[in-house]
Parts: C-alpha cells; sequence; structure tokens
C-alpha cells in the first residue's frame, strides 16, 4: 500500500520585462526583468491518484494568468507583485489552497551621459547580481512568509582582511595572515516578522509605504559598507556585523541570513625566478573554496 505524500505543481522560468513611463514625461522609464516560479497546493490528490486531472489548473494557465497580471497590474515592488498573485490564485480558484512564489529581478541600472546625468531610458545590466523574493500562502492556515534576497553581488578589496588565531592541527597547512585580499559572492537574505506582515493586503500596503525597497537598499547599502570599512577578523565576524546592522535599521525584519564563499587570491611563489617578497601578484584560485553561512535573528525569533 502506498499514499500521496505531498505535492505540488505549477510554472517556472515565466520571464517578462516590463517598461513603467512617467505619465508627466512618457521619455521617462523604468524597466523590470523577471523571472517568475508560481507552484500550487490543493485539492489535487485525484490527479495523482486516479488520473484524474478535473481539478487541474494547468500549468500553462499559470504561465499565462503571470503575464495577465504583470501586464493589468504594478510589478513594482516584486514583494507586492507577488503578494498580488497569490490574492488571485487562491480567490479565483477554490482547489488552491497554497502557493509557493519565487520573482528573480535582473538588476538594469541607469547610467550617466558625459553631462554627467542618468540618460531617461538608458541602461546597463549591472548582473549577475539580482534581487529575489520568495512568498509562501496557505489560505486555509492564512499562513504567510515572506522573504527576500540579494544574490551574485561580487565584491573584493585587496587589504583589510585578516585571518588568524584558528585551530591548528596535525593536518593544518593554512599560514595566519593580517593582511589578505578578500574576496566572495554575496547571498544575502531577510525574513519578515508575520506579526508585521500578517496578510496578503498587508504586504500589498507595506510595499506601497516603501519597506520593501527600503529594506532592500538598506540591506545592500550596509553589505557593502561594512565590507569596505571593515578591518575583517574574519568572514563569519563581518557576516555577523552586517546581519545585526540590518536588524538595527529594519524592526519588521525577523532574522537575516549571509551565504559567503570565500573565494580565495594565493600570491605567485615567484622564488624560482629569484623573485622575493611578492605581496602584489595573485592568481585566483578556482576550486575548493571556503563556505560560510550565518543567520541571525532577534533574541525570541524562531527559525
Amino acid at each position: 500500500m502506498v499514499q500521496l505524500i505531498s505535492s505540488t505543481y505549477g510554472k517556472a522560468n515565466v520571464k517578462f520585462l516590463k517598461v513603467k513611463k512617467n505619465p508627466a514625461n512618457p521619455n521617462e522609464q523604468e524597466v523590470l526583468e523577471a523571472n517568475v516560479k508560481v507552484l500550487l497546493t490543493g485539492q489535487f490528490d485525484v490527479a495523482y491518484t486516479k488520473g484524474d486531472n478535473a481539478p487541474i489548473v494547468p500549468t500553462d494557465t499559470v504561465k499565462n494568468t503571470i503575464l495577465i497580471e504583470a501586464k493589468t497590474t504594478d510589478v513594482w515592488p516584486i514583494e507586492k507583485f507577488a503578494a498580488h498573485l497569490a490574492k488571485h490564485f487562491t480567490n479565483k480558484y477554490n482547489q488552491i489552497e497554497g502557493v509557493d512564489i519565487e520573482i528573480v529581478q535582473a538588476r538594469w541600472v541607469k547610467y550617466p551621459l558625459k553631462n554627467g546625468k542618468l540618460h531617461a531610458h538608458s541602461f546597463r545590466h549591472d548582473g549577475p547580481e539580482t534581487r529575489r523574493t520568495h512568498l509562501k500562502f496557505n489560505k486555509l492556515t492564512r499562513e504567510l512568509f515572506i522573504t527576500s534576497a540579494i544574490k551574485d553581488l561580487t565584491v573584493l578589496k585587496s587589504t583589510g582582511s585578516m585571518f588568524y588565531g584558528y585551530n591548528v592541527c596535525d593536518y593544518t597547512t593554512l599560514q595566519p595572515t593580517k593582511d589578505r585580499v578578500l574576496s566572495t559572492d554575496v547571498y544575502a537574505s531577510w525574513s519578515y516578522d508575520p506579526k508585521y506582515l500578517p496578510t496578503l493586503e498587508s504586504v500589498i500596503s507595506k510595499a506601497k509605504d516603501g519597506l520593501f525597497d527600503n529594506t532592500y537598499n538598506a540591506a545592500r547599502a550596509t553589505t557593502l559598507e561594512l565590507f569596505a570599512l571593515e578591518n575583517s577578523a574574519s568572514v563569519q565576524a563581518t557576516m555577523y556585523n552586517m546581519s545585526e546592522d540590518i536588524l538595527k535599521q529594519v524592526k519588521e525584519v525577523q532574522y537575516v541570513t549571509y551565504e559567503l564563499p570565500n573565494k580565495h587570491y594565493i600570491l605567485f611563489n615567484l622564488e624560482w625566478k629569484g623573485i622575493k617578497g611578492n605581496d602584489e601578484l595573485f592568481y585566483p584560485s578556482p576550486d575548493p573554496n571556503g563556505l560560510i553561512r550565518s543567520t541571525v535573528g532577534r533574541s525570541k525569533a524562531k527559525f
């Protein structure tokens, strides 16, 4: 005997680019390029266990819905659009009891011309960095979770990083240093406290008040600021300080997670050529790399 334990389905890699024109000056525009995934849960068991497709909302319909709603509603910021999609699917179809929505936003930024002014409708792709959000909503329990993130923000500093005083054993070959190159691909995410965002309507309302854009900007600025200014004792210490700073700035954030690979740059040994004391020529090591993760929350936060 077997039973269906869990199931979900939907559409992934639904992509669009939307242009927003300033009503007062249509030549002044913004763009948002997104990749959307919507997964559905609910009363679909018979499709799996009995081959009965009656309750199934086709994945092609899911794709069409994403695109039509992107055309007919405001997609800025992506957290608001995710909440809008969650409302649509759970209200329109009785058999849909929950949604799991992920949106990845490409980073397009305006660039200055020779006169120093940003062009009104020209952009450069500041990738591979992306802005992301993940929203899960259960219609029956009313549970709502929303997490946003920055991914693939690549940074490097050529000094101002240390690593010494670590555990040493008979397997240790790494030499301590008080000056090294530090580089990483930042993956920072922050989860919102459900007490501040108890409903889909509250997500939409807070989006209009600027919560999600302001938090994204604060998290990105804090990451860049502390990475640059701290004389880092370790990746671990710096990521903790970044998390603490974000939590201090945004009361609606419940906890912050960082995942930082330590991309190693290693000094060339040129003594074979009679060159001693090389402290400026490095080679990027493709692998292996260190990988450090942490989650920092308020004292009573549940993870």
